[in-house]
C-alpha cells in the first residue's frame, strides 16, 4: 500500500513539487508557530504536525556545516520525534508539560507516538548533561532548525554509540531443494574466497528475466553466479551489464535538497539462465502483494514504525519496522552518503538484521505469514526494499547491541533499472509431472476420441480441460491471461496446494510405487501381481504394502483413483449431468498423465532412497526438460499418437488395469534407472539439455500412450453411461463457474487412502463405516 500523507503535509508537498517541475515561483510559506516565543507557548507537535518530509530534508541541509563540525555527532534522519518510553507523554498527549527533558534518548528506550511530531533526527556519541551546556556551548545540538522563509523545524537528538566489532558473519546458510527463488542464497568466487548473498526477488524487462540482489554480491558484468541445489553447485546466471552504485540524491529524489548527499542504491542484476529452475515467490514469504510505489509525491513519514519483514540467507526470517528515512551515515571527502530507509528490530524482538549474507534481501511492508495463513491477494505483503548493508548501535554503557539494516526503496531501483518486479512465475511450483505435461496429455486427447457426439463435445471444452496447442507453446502467458484453473492441472493446483480446497488425503492418487518387491508375495512386485483385471483388489494392494512397512499415506492407488473417475463418469452421465461428466473427465486426465510418467510407478521417484544419488531428478526430468522444450514436446506428441489405436474399455475395474497396464509399458520403455543416470552423468548447466537428447524421444512416446488411454477411458465412461441419450442442447460449453464450484467442493470426486477401498465387483466403493 503506498504510504499516505494526510499526517504530514505531503498533500503541500505534492503541490509545490508540481509548481516547481512547471517553473513557476512558490511563495515561501510561515509553519504555525514559525518564532520562538509562539513556540514555548505550545505543545511542539502543534507547531510541528504540518512539517513534510521536504521541509525536513529542506533544514537538514540547510544545517548541515553546522551539524558535521559537532564532534558527537555520527548520522542524521527524518522521522517522527521519539518520546521516551517511560515519560508521562508517551502515552498521554496532554502531558507534555511533564516530559523529562533531560533523560538520555536512545533508539531502545523511546517509542513513535500517534502524536509523535516531525523531526530531524540527529545521532550522537556523546549526551551533555544540563550542568555541562555551559561549559560544551559549541557541542550542543540545535533543538530548532530555523529556515530563511521562516519554517522552523525541530530536532530529536538519539544517543548511540557505533559497534566497534566487525558485522557477524552467517550462521547457517538454507539452500533450495528444488525452485530457486528469492529469500536463498548466492554466490560468487572472487579472488579465492566464496561471497554470499541474498537473492531478492525476479524481476523483468519486458523481455529478459533477472534476479535482483546486491550490487557487491553480482560485481564485474559477466561474473557467474551459483548457488547449491540438493548440496550440487547450480549456475543461475550473468552478471548484467545494468547496476546502481550511488546517485545524486536530487537525482534519486527530484526535487527535494541534497546538497552533496548521494543516495546509495547498490543494486544488480543476474541474467537468469533457465526461467523453469525459477518461481517468484520468496522463502519464507511466499507469495507477495504489489509493489509499495514511494517516490516525492507519496512517501511521507507515515512509513516510519510500520512492520516490514525479510528473508535474508543469513538471518533467516527478519521482522523489523522502518525506525527513520533517509539515514546520513557516513561522510567521506565532503560528500555524504545516505540509506533510503533505517529499519530496525520491533519492540521486544531482537534480530540479527546487519548479518553478512543478508545484502540484497528484499523487505516487504507488513507482516510474515504465520503458519495456516490463507490471508487475501489484497493483504499480502509488498515489496518496500533492497537491503544492501547494516550497522549496529550500542545503547550507553555497551549493555545492549541492536542491529539495524540499510536500505534502498525498490520503487527507486525499479525505476533507475527500468524492470518490473514478476510476482506469478512458478508459484507454488511443485514436484509433479510439469504443467505442460499435463495439459499436453490433456489436449491431445481430445482430437483423438472416435465417438463423435463425444468428440464436439469435448472439443467445444477443450479450453475447460486444457489449452489449445497454440497456448501450450507459450503457456505460461495462456495461464496469465486465465482466471479459471483448467481440470488437467486441478489435482496439483487445487487439490494438493492451495489453501481451504487443499485435500489432505490427495497424496497417494497421483501415484504408486509398482516396482518394491514382497518377501511375502515370492519377491513379486505389484506390477507382477497385478497380471488380470481380478488382481486389481484394494485389500490385496493393502496387504502388499503392509508386508513391506509402508504407512497409509504412502500406499500409492493410482489406478484405483482412475477406476474412481470412471464410476464417477459414468454415474454422472446416468443422471444427465454433463458439468459433473466433464469435471470427472478433465482432472482424469492428470493421473492418465502421472500414469505415463515412469518416475511416478517407482521407488526410485526423486533418486536412490537409500544412497541420495540422483536427488533432484523428478523436477528435472518432468518440469524443467519438459517445460524448456515445448515446442519439440507438443510436435513429437501429436506425431507419435499417429501409431496409437482406441483401446475399447467398458467398466472401471478395466481401466484401472489398463492404467496399470500403461504404468508398466512406460517403466519398460523409461526404466527409472535410465532416468537417474541420465541425470547424474550430466551435472552442471547442460545438464536439462543432456536430459532431453537422452530421453525426450521415449518420453514423448509414454505421453502419446497416456493420451491414448484416456481418450479411451472417456469414451468408454461415455458409452457406457448412455452419452448417445445426452439432449444436443446439453453438448455445448459448459459453464467454467459451475466446473470451479464442483472441483471446489470437497464432496466432488472425494481423495481417498487406499484403505477406505474396497470393490464390490466392478464397482469401487468406500468401505462401510469410512
Amino acid at each position: 500500500m503506498k504510504a499516505s500523507g494526510s499526517g504530514s503535509g505531503t498533500g503541500v508537498n505534492r503541490v509545490r513539487n508540481a509548481a516547481r517541475r512547471k517553473g513557476r515561483s512558490v511563495a515561501p510559506r510561515r509553519k504555525a508557530g514559525g518564532d520562538a516565543s509562539s513556540l514555548r507557548s505550545r505543545r511542539p507537535e502543534d507547531g510541528f504536525s504540518s512539517l513534510s518530509v521536504e521541509d525536513l530534508l529542506d533544514a537538514r541541509d540547510a544545517y548541515h556545516v553546522h551539524l558535521s563540525h559537532l564532534q558527537n555527532v555520527i548520522a542524521t534522519a527524518v522521522g517522527p520525534y521519539r518520546i521516551v518510553g517511560t515519560d508521562p507523554d508517551a502515552r498521554d498527549a496532554r502531558r507534555v508539560a511533564a516530559r523529562g527533558r533531560t533523560r538520555r534518548r536512545t533508539l531502545q528506550n523511546t517509542i513513535v507516538a500517534p502524536w509523535s511530531w516531525p523531526s530531524v533526527l540527529v545521532f550522537v556519541d556523546g549526551w551533555l548533561d544540563p550542568k555541562d551546556f555551559a561549559r560544551c556551548a559549541d557541542e550542543i545540538v540545535p533543538p530548532r532548525l530555523y529556515l530563511p522563509d521562516g519554517r522552523v523545524v525541530p530536532t530529536c537528538v538519539i544517543y548511540a554509540e557505533r559497534h566497534p566489532k566487525p558485522v557477524a558473519p552467517p550462521r547457517r546458510l538454507l539452500f533450495p531443494a528444488s525452485a530457486i527463488g528469492g529469500g536463498y542464497p548466492v554466490l560468487a568466487e572472487v579472488q579465492g574466497t566464496t561471497h554470499v548473498g541474498t537473492l531478492g526477488c525476479l524481476v523483468s524487462d519486458g523481455d529478459a528475466l533477472f534476479a535482483l540482489t546486491d550490487r557487491h554480491v553480482t560485481g564485474e558484468v559477466g561474473r557467474e553466479l551459483y548457488t547449491l541445489v540438493q548440496g550440487e553447485r547450480e549456475p543461475l546466471g550473468r552478471t548484467d551489464a545494468r547496476s546502481l552504485r550511488k546517485l545524486p540524491f536530487a537525482e534519486a529524489y527530484p526535487g527535494w535538497t541534497g546538497t552533496n548527499s548521494h543516495a546509495n542504491l547498490d543494486a544488480g542484476l543476474i541474467r537468469v539462465d533457465d526461467s523453469t529452475r525459477w518461481t517468484s515467490q520468496v522463502y519464507g514469504i511466499g507469495e507477495f502483494g504489489e509493489l509499495a510505489d514511494l517516490s516525492t509525491d507519496t512517501l511521507s513519514l507515515d512509513l516510519v514504525g510500520r512492520p516490514v519483514c525479510a528473508y535474508g540467507a543469513a538471518s533467516g526470517l527478519m521482522e523489523g519496522e522502518v525506525q527513520a528515512l533517509f539515514y546520513r551515515y557516513r561522510t567521506v571527502g565532503g560528500a555524504d552518503y545516505v540509506a533510503d530507509l533505517l529499519i530496525g528490530p520491533r519492540a521486544g524482538r531482537p534480530a540479527a538484521l546487519a548479518r553478512h549474507g543478508n545484502s540484497g534481501a528484499v523487505w516487504f511492508l507488513g507482516e510474515p505469514p504465520k503458519p495456516g495463513d490463507d490471508r487475501p491477494r489484497s493483504s499480502l505483503p509488498r515489496p518496500l526494499a533492497l537491503h544492501w548493508g547494516g550497522q549496529t548501535l550500542v545503547e550507553p554503557g555497551g549493555a545492549v547491541e541492536t542491529e539495524f539494516a540499510l536500505a534502498t526503496l525498490l520503487s527507486t531501483v525499479c525505476r533507475e533499472l527500468d524492470v518490473d518486479v514478476v510476482r506469478d512465475l512458478n508459484l507454488g511450483l511443485p514436484e509433479t509431472w510439469g504443467k505442460l505435461g499435463h495439459y499436453t496429455i490433456g489436449a491431445a486427447a481430445v482430437p483423438f476420441v472416435t465417438n463423435k457426439r463425444l468428440a464436439a463435445f469435448l472439443d467445444k471444452n477443450l479450453d475447460r480441460i486444457s489449452f489449445s496447442a497454440h497456448d501450450l507453446l507459450d503457456l505460461d502467458t495462456a495461464l496469465k491471461r486465465r482466471k479459471f484453473v483448467a481440470l488437467a492441472d486441478v489435482p496439483d493446483i487445487i487439490w494438493k496446494e492451495r489453501g481451504p480446497r487443499k485435500r489432505g488425503r490427495e497424496g497417494p492418487n497421483h501415484f504408486a510405487d509398482m516396482d518394491e518387491e514382497s518377501a511375502r508375495f515370492g519377491g513379486k512386485t505389484l506390477l507382477e501381481l497385478c497380471s488380470s483385471p481380478a488382481r486389481l483388489e484394494p485389500a490385496l494392494w493393502k496387504d502388499f504394502y503392509d508386508s513391506i512397512n509402508v504407512k497409509g499415506r504412502n500406499q500409492g492407488l493410482l489406478p484405483f483413483r482412475v477406476w474412481q473417475l470412471y464410476d464417477a463418469m459414468v454415474e454422472a452421465l446416468g443422471r444427465g449431468d454433463v458439468t459433473a461428466w466433464l469435471c470427472a473427465a478433465g482432472v482424469l486426465a492428470h493421473y492418465i498423465a502421472d500414469a505415463c510418467q515412469p518416475l511416478h510407478v517407482s521407488r526410485l521417484h526423486d533418486g536412490h532412497p537409500d544412497t541420495g544419488e540422483g536427488e533432484g531428478v523428478h523436477s528435472a526430468y518432468e518440469t524443467k526438460m519438459i517445460d524448456r522444450f515445448a515446442t519439440d514436446v507438443v510436435a513429437k506428441v501429436d506425431q507419435a499418437l499417429k501409431a496409437e489405436r482406441i483401446t475399447p474399455i467398458s467398466s472401471g475395474r478395466e481401466a484401472g488395469f489398463e492404467t496399470v497396464k500403461l504404468m508398466k509399458r512406460s517403466t519398460r520403455a523409461l526404466p527409472p534407472e535410465t532416468i537417474i543416470k541420465a541425470f547424474t552423468d550430466n551435472p552442471g548447466r547442460g545438464r536439462i539439455a543432456a536430459l532431453w537428447d537422452a530421453l525426450g524421444e521415449a518420453t514423448c512416446e509414454r505421453m502419446a500412450d497416456g493420451a491414448a488411454l484416456l481418450a479411451s477411458i472417456w469414451q468408454g465412461a461415455w458409452v457406457e453411461g448412455g452419452g448417445a441419450r445426452v439432449p444436443a442442447a446439453k453438448l455445448k460449453p459448459v459453464s467454467t463457474r459451475a466446473l470451479a464450484r464442483l472441483y471446489e467442493n470437497p464432496d466432488f470426486a472425494p481423495s481417498l487412502f487406499l484403505e477406505m477401498l474396497e470393490a464390490q465387483g466392478d464397482r469401487l466403493v468406500v468401505q462401510a463405516g469410512r
